[in-house]
């Protein structure tokens, strides 16, 4: 077991708390606060869960209806702290036409989705400098908003739930300036994300490319570089028992559970921190859409594979850049 030195300086140890708080708040958060307002309940303060309550059921809505951003939130110094572990960067490659609707087609999801939750969640990497008058949103599963308190925390960030209803809300805007932006190999691509690994679960997602033909917004192909770098997994081949227990968990629970482990805070070897490995993410150029209020299937298909040509250009553009061996190609399941 190789262990950190004594020394280190302070500013890496910042970096350090910064990550494992926001290990923690994905991993943990959401169950403490489901402990913290059950408990209130059976306690001498149990008004705050009342009023919590109360509050929570006429705000039920708005994390499908936008949600509630908090810019001093998106904006908090630990969020720097935490991009300089990787560290992590956002990359423009065209402008986006604030007035403008957009969908954001983010790949790979990796274990955790860190580039996305750093370019996309915070502004530690830029974005609102880099996309002035775009406003982002990113879906996640719904199951995460019915946690009490924690519901709040994510919303500050600019997340929203992930069902269909949530997403026309944002994009039926007619001001235009909002990009939606989905992960869309989700849950289900984090069993398949470990270094080196260039799956991407797209061959049949084919809401997202529906959705931005409904409401005519441009879709917007983003490739984070590096994602699936920052985790081992346990090996969890098609077909394998642990697969199986795995993909049965998911239809039970609605989440994924990768077998991971990265480093330890006082040690490199093992634990739940990511792997201090650079992530970059790209965003590609917009894919002009014609709005239609109810495309084919054939519309949606012949979209689709635009879709998948733009984001296999975007890969084979950047790849060298990234040690990606020439002959390394994206594939679809």
């Amino acid at each position: 077991m190789k262990f950190a030195p004594l020394s280190v300086p302070w500013e890496r140890r910042l970096q350090t708390l910064a990550v494992l708080n926001w290990i923690f708040s994905f991993l943990a958060l959401g169950q403490i606060c489901i402990a913290i307002f059950i408990g209130l309940l059976f306690s001498r303060f149990w008004l705050i869960s009342v009023l919590y309550a109360a509050w929570w059921y006429l705000d039920k809505d708005t994390p499908r209806q936008g949600g509630r951003r908090v810019d001093t939130f998106r904006r908090w110094r630990i969020w720097n702290h935490m991009k300089n572990y990787f560290p992590a960067s956002l990359v423009k490659t065209a402008d986006l036409d604030p007035s403008r609707n957009y969908i954001a087609g983010v790949h790979p999801h990796g274990v955790l989705a860190a580039g996305a939750f750093l370019s996309l969640c915070t502004e530690s990497t830029g974005f609102s400098s880099l996309f002035p008058g775009i406003r982002p949103f990113t879906m996640m599963l719904t199951l995460w908003f019915r946690a009490p308190f924690f519901r709040d925390y994510l919303m500050s960030g600019g997340l929203v739930t992930s069902d269909k209803s949530s997403g026309a809300h944002i994009l039926k805007k007619k001001e235009g300036g909002n990009l939606l932006a989905i992960i869309i190999g989700g849950a289900q691509e984090a069993l398949d994300a470990r270094p080196g690994a260039y799956k991407l679960l797209l061959k049949n997602r084919k809401g997202f490319i529906r959705l931005a033909l409904e409401h005519g917004a441009a879709l917007v192909p983003v490739f984070s570089f590096g994602e699936n770098d920052l985790f081992q997994q346990a090996s969890n081949p098609s077909g394998s028992w642990l697969r199986r227990v795995q993909n049965q968990l998911q239809k039970i629970m609605g989440i994924s559970l990768p077998l991971f482990h990265g480093r330890g805070v006082f040690q490199y070897s093992f634990g739940f921190l990511p792997f201090r490995q650079p992530i970059t993410t790209i965003v590609g150029k917009p894919i002009e859409v014609q709005q239609i209020l109810n495309p084919s299937e054939e519309e949606v298909s012949q979209l689709h594979q635009k879709y998948i040509k733009e984001l296999c250009n975007l890969f084979e553009a950047h790849k060298l850049k990234f040690n990606i061996p020439a002959d390394q190609h994206l594939e679809f399941f």
